[in-house]
């Protein structure tokens, strides 16, 4: 602060002399002072406490200004270059004209008041005309056969003090004394091979925050001397010579002065169209072809953002009087609002994008662009319609999208999606035209991106169904599919090459995937697939994964119209695959399970065979579950063999629901009893007769405890075990009607290029255990308790028996629950399972229910040597059920 005070001190000395003084004592006492000024800075860390500096700036510009034009003055051009360069440049002790450029580089960059102060010295015009001269006359080679460069830090002196003064209007209208403005940007036009390498880019930069700061005066001035025409002329002469981004960056620099002019007045945009601005912009972006796929360049991207934005500037807004066709999506509403002021008005400016798309296939150029139209009609919704009115840019991009690389045609097909998605409009005309490309699929990568981009629409509303089907497109899709399936059913297991690989095998799946969204809640669509006689074709596309999703979708809206011909269809697939098949059976399972959702499904199920057809799926996994395994499961995971067994259950428990008819036909045929045939053969229960028996237990643990230690703690179990378990715990959802809700297994989509999973599964760590089932928010279960539900339930009897078969089951399979080796832990885990299933039957109701499905046979029947058996362990609790059961009464015969 010390040192600041001086200082001041010093200054307001010099100030109260320098009246006195001659100019050369004036300005040598000027010059003494700056560098205490300039040490003062640097120690003060660039903070400046000067109570005179506005006009200590003053003084320092003016005397800048004055050094400058003695300099240069009756020197020619090349000469005076030269001698601005000794005259700013530092060679060893500090010059007197280099020292005045630093002090004013400091003082620019304090506050604006100072700022003016600079600009009032007259020092803009001297400025510019040493960036002209620097500019336009390059350094000759020296002696050595070497240029000599700029010293770099008097350049970004330079170049600092010019954008901090030109960036204000003030300083834009200082330099409309001279001439050397409209010189310069000529120059950039008509030199730019020919100029400074090493000053391109900062006059670039400094012309371009004089454009920004565009008043009425200098639009005047550079209309008045006919800039913008000249650099026209000479950008025409140059533009088939110069390297395309040299040419960009030339141009850049006029485009920016035309545009930036235009908020204030339209003159410069008007002498820029009146001298074939526009055709000198599609001659220069046409050369920039494969511009982008070297370096890149930021010039030419400018280039095109002025453009864009030059579809806005207009004297008059556009008047086209539209047809809007109908029908269209019932929130449309067409107003013509102009209130955010970013309409197109000036269709020259944009025929130049559409002509760049028209005549270029250069991917960088074309996506530009197709963003530059996406960005127009974000201005303003409005902008579509006037475009398509009268240019019809989309309309026409169709008849040559094909030609385009393919993320142009992916960008360009997206971009016509949003005209329904983002602006909730129908284009007819366009969509027709769209179905056309489809039908002729002159190159298949197009035809599949078109049909994408048709079926993003189809989900946007029931109309778009309607308005295909009308269209015909329906129909040509299941042309082409039929024709697709005749293919796929004569080369039934033999490999064509080129027939179901990349673009040609994902189209058939996106026309399923069309198909599909075209009959979903549309009655009508499906029944004209129907009467089209598809179906039998549609079933082909089963077998391959897929196509399969989509597949299932079709036959799962069939269903709406006749149930049979889907059930028929369905349960004729899964009795019809082959053991390896899994997860063709599982997908079937899961369609099947949807539908079964509507009660009007069951009876149709039942008259299908559908329960002879899942039984039929459990009877061929025997052995499936076997530890450890062998055969064909040897290639197949036991997790995927679970699944399969959890979606059987699940479909059987699905039909029986609320569905007494079908409960009644499952028990009346033995269904039950089959069913625990099957599930006793899987290969985790004991099947081979007589075993040993303990006749004590060294510790005893409920079932829920044994469910937790099972899975979520660290103690091992064997295999068998936690297979067993799984299956009774299904069993026991079966039991309360729960099962058909129960989710355990995470999805899987298959997706395009990838394998089917049929094909692609391999052998898997036969220690592996389904702990990846799913539950919300849980990958494994931390408690039994959250599978089993609350072990207090089954002591009160909270609960409903649904389907007492399924006990029945269990009882059948609780002689199974044993395995070698492990007789402890077996007698443990059916004494468990045997006294779930006595608090099973503690209400009087329960007692009933169990009666009535034949519990007590069943009892005798499976476990005889354990009821008669005293010493048995299951001896005690199976008495305690039979006690509870013969009760009732209801079953004389089985008591006496």
């Amino acid at each position: 602060t010390l040192q600041w005070e001086t200082l001041g001190k010093q200054f307001v000395e010099y100030e109260q002399l320098a009246p006195f003084l001659i100019p050369e004592e004036q300005q040598r006492r000027l010059l003494d002072f700056l560098p205490l000024f300039l040490k003062a800075w640097e120690q003060s860390a660039g903070v400046i406490v000067f109570p005179n500096i506005q006009l200590l700036a003053s003084e320092v510009s003016k005397l800048l200004t004055k050094e400058i034009k003695r300099t240069l003055s009756g020197k020619p051009a090349e000469e005076a270059r030269l001698a601005l360069e000794q005259l700013l440049q530092q060679k060893g002790e500090a010059e007197d004209g280099h020292l005045l450029l630093k002090s004013v580089y400091l003082l620019s960059q304090t506050d604006l008041r100072t700022v003016w102060n600079i600009i009032g010295s007259g020092l803009p015009a001297a400025l510019m005309q040493c960036l002209y001269l620097f500019f336009t006359f390059p350094l000759k080679k020296t002696s050595d056969g070497e240029t000599s460069e700029d010293d770099t830090q008097t350049q970004e002196m330079l170049v600092k003090i010019m954008l901090n003064m030109y960036r204000e209007e003030e300083g834009v209208e200082e330099l409309l004394a001279a001439d050397k403005l409209q010189s310069l940007i000529i120059a950039t036009a008509s030199l730019w091979d020919q100029c400074s390498h090493s000053w391109k880019v900062p006059t670039g930069r400094v012309l371009r925050t004089i454009s920004k700061a565009q008043t009425k005066n200098s639009i005047v001035y550079l209309q008045a001397v006919d800039c913008i025409k000249i650099a026209i002329q000479n950008l025409f002469k140059v533009a088939d010579t110069l390297p395309a981004c040299d040419v960009c960056e030339a141009v850049s620099i006029v485009l920016c002065f035309v545009k930036d002019s235009y908020p204030i007045s339209p003159a410069l945009l008007t002498e820029f169209e009146n001298n074939d601005g526009y055709q000198l912009l599609l001659k220069i972006l046409l050369r920039c072809e494969g511009l982008q796929q070297k370096d890149g360049d930021p010039y030419l991207d400018e280039i095109l953002d002025m453009l864009t934005c030059l579809t806005t500037c207009g004297k008059t807004e556009l008047k086209v009087s539209g047809n809007i066709v109908h029908p269209q999506l019932p929130h449309f509403n067409f107003e013509w609002t102009r209130s955010s002021g970013m309409t197109v008005k000036n269709l020259q400016a944009f025929q130049v994008l559409q002509s760049i798309f028209q005549k270029s296939n250069d991917q960088y150029l074309c996506e530009r662009i197709l963003a530059a139209i996406s960005t127009i009609w974000a201005w303003d919704t409005v902008n579509f319609f006037l475009l398509e009115w009268t240019l019809q840019p989309i309309n026409q991009f169709i008849d040559i999208i094909h030609f385009k690389p393919h993320p142009v045609q992916v960008q360009f097909f997206k971009l016509v999606e949003s005209i329904v998605l983002d602006l909730s409009y129908v284009p007819h005309e366009i969509l027709k035209k769209v179905q056309c490309l489809i039908k002729e699929n002159i190159v298949p990568f197009c035809t599949l991106t078109a049909l994408q981009c048709l079926l993003t629409m189809t989900k946007k509303d029931l109309l778009l169904s309607d308005i295909f089907r009308d269209s015909g497109l329906l129909g040509l899709l299941l042309a082409l599919l039929r024709k697709q399936a005749k293919i796929l059913r004569k080369s039934a297991g033999t490999h064509l090459p080129g027939l179901e690989e990349g673009t040609e095998k994902e189209l058939n799946a996106v026309m399923l995937k069309m198909v599909a969204a075209l009959t979903v809640r549309s009655v009508r669509n499906t029944v004209i697939l129907k009467d089209y006689g598809m179906v039998p074709y549609i079933k082909i596309f089963l077998d391959d994964e897929c196509y399969r999703s989509a597949t299932l979708s079709i036959l799962e809206q069939l269903s709406v119209i006749n149930y049979e011909e889907y059930m028929s269809i369905i349960i004729g697939a899964l009795c019809s695959s082959t053991q390896g098949e899994l997860h063709l059976k599982l997908d079937l399972l899961k369609s099947l399970l949807r539908i079964l959702e509507s009660p009007k499904s069951h009876s149709a199920f039942r008259t299908c065979s559908g329960f002879n057809g899942l039984l039929s799926l459990l009877s061929d996994m025997e052995g499936a579950l076997q530890d450890p395994p062998s055969g064909l499961w040897t290639s197949i995971g036991q997790t995927c063999i679970l699944e399969l067994v959890f979606y059987t259950l699940q479909g059987i428990a699905a039909a029986l629901h609320l569905d007494p008819v079908n409960s009644s036909f499952f028990q009346r045929n033995g269904f039950f009893e089959k069913m625990a045939e099957d599930l006793g053969s899987l290969g985790c229960f004991w099947t081979q007769g007589q075993y040993q028996i303990s006749l004590s237990l060294e510790k005893t643990r409920t079932f829920a405890e044994f469910l937790d230690a099972a899975f979520c703690s660290s103690d091992p179990f064997p295999m068998w075990l936690k297979n067993c378990i799984w299956i009774l715990n299904f069993l026991d959802h079966m039991v309360k009607g729960t099962l058909h809700l129960e989710s355990y297994f995470k999805e899987r989509k298959p997706e395009m290029g990838e394998a089917s999973r049929d094909d692609q599964e391999g052998p898997q760590d036969q220690e592996e255990h389904p702990v990846a089932f799913k539950r919300p928010g849980n990958k494994l279960p931390t408690s039994a308790f959250r599978l089993w539900g609350n072990p207090e339930k089954w002591e009160t009897g909270d609960y409903t028996i649904v389907h007492p078969g399924a006990v029945c089951v269990m009882v059948r399979l609780l002689p199974k629950l044993y395995k070698d080796g492990h007789s402890q832990l077996s007698q443990e885990i059916q004494c468990a399972v045997a006294d779930h299933i006595q608090s099973l039957v503690k209400s009087e109701k329960s007692r009933q229910v169990m009666c009535g499905a034949g519990l007590l046979s069943t009892i005798i029947t499976c476990c005889e040597d354990a009821f008669r058996n005293e010493s048995h362990p299951l001896h005690l609790p199976l008495n305690r059920v039979f006690e509870k059961l013969a009760s009732q009464a209801i079953e004389p015969n089985v008591l006496r």
